[in-house]
């Protein structure tokens, strides 16, 4: 899969010529005419799911602008759309950066509902048809997900669009979120059926979707809908299968080396040279310095606060594996550099989890993408992993069973982290450990304090750089607004007045 991903755009040949990105309506698939006959279409449609995966707005920016809006990090530098969207203000509607989240998942999810269709009728190999189905299901899961979280509540959820469903007719919101919940649900269960352990996997198979990612991401919706019990349940399941574990070191979870290790549940395969573009997510580009000290053509967004900085306890190795802030050292194409900030950054500080490819001498192109404008790497970005699987365990039995339900999770990282392991620890400690594990990764800080009735208050005060100074001013979040997102107004446009915006925004 690994090399199947690097040229899916290549792979649905059924749509025409190769191109790098194909221009595709969310309704997008092979025709049925002359398809859906053989095993080599069915991996064909396999791996169009995951073209999406290479837009520079699917897992690169895009949706991690919404991200940017915790107090974790700032917009790096002036750019009025982001600037919109982490002061909650309505003028970010309509923009570039999120208006298309919305219609390449559905893209995926017509995809994959056309693999659920057609592939069981193929004559081919029984494992991999199940293989291929079950992968169908996990992404469509994934993306509902996605969707769901972000844009759906208790007042209305996102459309459900089930494998029969009529792509000429308009599909309505679901009536709440937890509809949502349930039929995403039902599509990690369909897809752990199906799927393999990631151990009984091929390496060139690598990057396709496995049993425990499909209950990782299970663990993780019965959680955002407050079911505590079976959130434990699937974690426990994944924990107990022996097919994962943490790393020793937090430092080597970020290293291509380990893109495939036993912390790895699921993630973006990331490639620097595919087709002389780079697939994948071109994060680890954003992320860096502006300009790059005038090395590599850094974009300088998502710069991290002293509010994060801050919020480490003294000893805790993550601290510094996770941010750079003036002065620290670091290896940079080769060569020891001692940090310092962009002239024109928000911030003084800098994500380092992503550098590793960035320190090797002459990193380009074996580590680096040649193009700074599409800054992908050969470290895969990191969607969920097994860290985050023992943070939601921990989360489910203290909020089943109370203060030191979940030591025995959070302690397994804490001393990863080399800090003490602590007992009796509440609701609080596990806030802090999540947001010090996960900090600048797509588990998505803003959704927590969403979900944990923090933004209000969070968000109510200033953030800072090193030198205290007020770096993005006190917001006003408002949780009956504000706990979602808006729909993109051109669905709303384009849905014949079935798709209807949230209120407030």
């Amino acid at each position: 899969m690994k090399t199947t991903l690097k040229y899916l755009a290549c792979a649905l040949v059924a749509l025409g010529a190769c191109t790098k990105q194909l221009d595709i309506a969310p309704e997008g698939s092979p025709s049925a005419g002359n398809f859906w006959k053989t095993k080599e279409d069915a991996l064909k449609a396999e791996a169009g799911m995951y073209e999406n995966y290479n837009d520079e707005n699917f897992y690169g920016r895009g949706m991690f602008w919404f991200i940017n809006a915790s107090d974790d990090m700032v917009t790096g530098r002036n750019k009025p759309e982001a600037d919109n969207i982490k002061d909650f203000n309505k003028n970010y509607i309509g923009g570039g950066y999120t208006e298309s989240q919305w219609s390449m998942r559905y893209a995926v999810i017509k995809r994959a509902n056309d693999i659920i269709s057609n592939v069981p009728g193929i004559q081919m190999d029984e494992g991999l048809k199940k293989h291929i189905i079950g992968d169908a299901y996990f992404n469509a899961g994934l993306v509902y997900f996605q969707l769901a979280a972000n844009y759906g509540n208790q007042k209305a959820g996102v459309p459900i669009v089930t494998p029969d469903a009529d792509p000429a007719v308009p599909v309505p919101r679901a009536k709440d979120v937890n509809e949502n919940y349930d039929y995403i649900i039902s599509l990690f269960l369909k897809a752990a059926e199906n799927l393999p352990n990631f151990s009984e996997m091929k390496a060139t198979d690598y990057g396709k979707a496995h049993k425990t990612a499909a209950w990782a991401y299970l663990s993780k919706v019965y959680l955002y809908r407050k079911d505590y019990a079976n959130a434990a349940k699937y974690a426990d399941m994944v924990i107990n299968s022996g097919q994962h574990q943490l790393l020793d070191n937090f430092t080597d979870v970020f290293k291509a080396a380990n893109n495939w290790s036993k912390e790895y549940i699921w993630s973006v395969v990331c490639t620097p040279n595919g087709g002389g573009t780079g697939w994948g997510s071109k994060l680890p580009g954003v992320m860096l310095t502006n300009k790059a000290w005038g090395i590599y053509n850094g974009w300088g967004y998502y710069l991290p606060t002293k509010e994060l900085y801050d919020s480490f306890e003294a000893g805790d190795q993550r601290r510094e594996a996770t941010i750079l802030k003036t002065g620290d050292k670091f290896m940079f194409f080769g060569q020891e550099r001692s940090f310092t900030k962009d002239a024109g950054a928000t911030s003084d500080y800098q994500f380092k989890k992503y550098m590793e490819p960035f320190s090797w001498a002459n990193p380009i192109p074996s580590h680096v993408n040649p193009n700074g404008d599409n800054g992908t790497t050969d470290l895969n970005v990191p969607l969920m992993r097994f860290a985050e699987v023992l943070l939601i365990k921990a989360e489910a039995a203290i909020n089943i069973s109370g203060a030191g339900a979940g030591d025995a999770e959070l302690n397994k990282i804490r001393q990863r982290a080399k800090l003490q392991p602590k007992s009796g620890m509440t609701i609080s400690d596990l806030k802090r450990e999540r947001r010090n594990e996960l900090a600048g990764e797509w588990a998505d800080r803003h959704r927590d304090l969403v979900r944990w009735g923090d933004a209000q208050a969070t968000y109510a005060k200033p953030l800072h750089d090193s030198n205290n100074n007020v770096i993005w001013p006190a917001r006003t979040f408002d949780p009956n607004i504000h706990d979602v997102w808006a729909v993109p107004q051109k669905e709303i446009d384009n849905g014949a007045g079935v798709i209807k915006q949230n209120p407030g925004w």
